[in-house]
């Protein structure tokens, strides 16, 4: 999809909030309990592996987390890695 296809139409200026999924846990409810501050969450993915971007329950692209620089140094993005098509995942 490209800037020709979405027009110049009011929908481009409305805004969409993506999720990120860097992995998920399964812990069992009595760790959950026994959780203190400091405590660790061991996820199902190693710190290297792609993260999924979501709009909703639609993926929609696959990335590498990377630490920002210059203004936006310490803060978080996602270069990306893979698109899906969108007019099929929307």
């Amino acid at each position: 999809m490209d800037d020709a296809d979405l027009g110049s139409g009011i929908l481009n200026q409305v805004p969409i909030e993506i999720a990120i999924s860097v992995g998920r846990a399964r812990p069992f409810v009595r760790d959950l309990v026994r959780m203190k501050r400091d405590s660790v969450i061991a996820l199902d993915r190693r710190v290297e592996d792609p993260v999924e971007l979501y709009i909703g329950d639609k993926l929609i692209a696959r990335g590498q987390l990377q630490e920002l620089e210059g203004d936006q140094a310490g803060y978080l993005g996602v270069r990306l890695i893979e698109i899906i098509d969108l007019r099929e995942a929307l």
